[in-house]
This record gives C-alpha cells, sequence and structure tokens, in this order.
C-alpha cells in the first residue's frame, strides 16, 4: 500500500515515548503509528456492531434474562 506523508502533533511525552520504543523495538515512528491507527480504526469499527448485536441479543432474551436475575 503506498505511504500518503501528513503532518500532525503529539504530546512531548507521547512523541518521547514513542521515539524511546521505536528505538528499543528497531522499527521505524511511521511503522508504529500506521499500525496503532489501524488497530484503533478497527476497535471503533468493532465497537458499534458488537454493541448493536449485544442490544439484540438482550432485546430478543430479555424474559428470560429478568428471570435469571431474579
Amino acid at each position: 500500500m503506498k505511504a500518503v506523508k501528513f503532518a500532525t502533533q503529539l504530546d512531548a511525552k507521547v512523541i518521547k515515548d514513542l521515539r524511546e520504543f521505536v528505538a528499543q523495538a528497531d522499527r521505524s515512528i511511521s511503522g508504529v503509528v500506521s499500525e496503532a491507527v489501524a488497530e484503533y480504526l478497527q476497535r471503533r469499527r468493532l465497537r458499534p456492531a458488537f454493541r448493536s448485536a449485544m442490544d439484540e441479543v438482550l432485546a430478543d432474551h430479555d424474559e428470560l434474562l429478568g428471570r435469571l436475575a431474579k
């Protein structure tokens, strides 16, 4: 996949920790940031789908869950 250059700002402590991490892990900043952003986006996309499925199950089994809770 072709990389696209962009600029952003990070907290000074975060960038310090990131630089230390990539030095120890022998990785690039862009690689770590790309991986972190991709993981973040995946988690954010899955959360609504999971919540929707959970709400559906709870609604479908509301009576049973109510009896089990007693």
